[in-house]
């Protein structure tokens, strides 16, 4: 599953400059990390690679996995940040 968000940052540094940078923030959940044996003093998991939500975005059933039944939070979250634009403008008075 990927989510996009879109950050913008403005960076008024003067008052006749503008500097902004537009990032788009990829989340992304990888394989599951549930310790399936923690009860019996062990260390198993059940080879699930990606989430896969069960539902639609918006709905409990969406933070539960298709593949294994594990809450998302078990699964290991990895954000790639990516600088689409580095925008400056001077404004003339």
């Amino acid at each position: 599953m990927k989510k996009r968000q879109v950050v913008l940052k403005r960076n008024d540094s003067s008052s006749n400059s503008v500097n902004s940078s537009l990032s788009v923030r990829t989340v992304r959940y990888a394989e599951c990390q549930k310790n399936h044996a923690a009860s019996v003093g062990g260390y198993a998991v059940d080879g699930c690679r990606e989430f896969m939500p069960c539902g639609e975005e918006g709905t409990d059933d969406a933070l539960t996995c298709a593949a294994c039944g594990c809450h998302r939070n078990f699964h290991r979250r990895e954000v790639q940040n990516e600088i689409v634009c580095d925008c400056s403008s001077t404004n003339k008075s």
